[in-house]
């Protein structure tokens, strides 16, 4: 591996679990643009799902700041 992209890794590594997680996303879609738009419809569907879960009672929402702290605690 080239040292830059060694010294890109490192630094990715040492981001939070939520932004590195945001860099791998960009990462991937920029490989496949059309395998994006199935995973966007996929996401979609799922954040659809889970709207539903919410309105029917069946799951309870967290604070932004509750996730987040889950996440970092990885």
């Amino acid at each position: 591996m080239a040292p830059l992209a060694q010294n890109m890794i490192n630094d990715a590594l040492s981001l939070p679990p939520v932004d590195r997680a945001s860099l791998i996303e960009e990462l991937l879609a920029s490989f496949d643009r059309q395998a994006r738009s199935a995973i966007d419809a996929v996401w979609a569907n799922e954040a659809e799902r889970r709207i539903d879960a919410f309105d029917a009672g069946e799951t309870e929402a967290i604070t932004l700041e509750e996730s987040r702290e889950r996440i970092n605690r990885r």
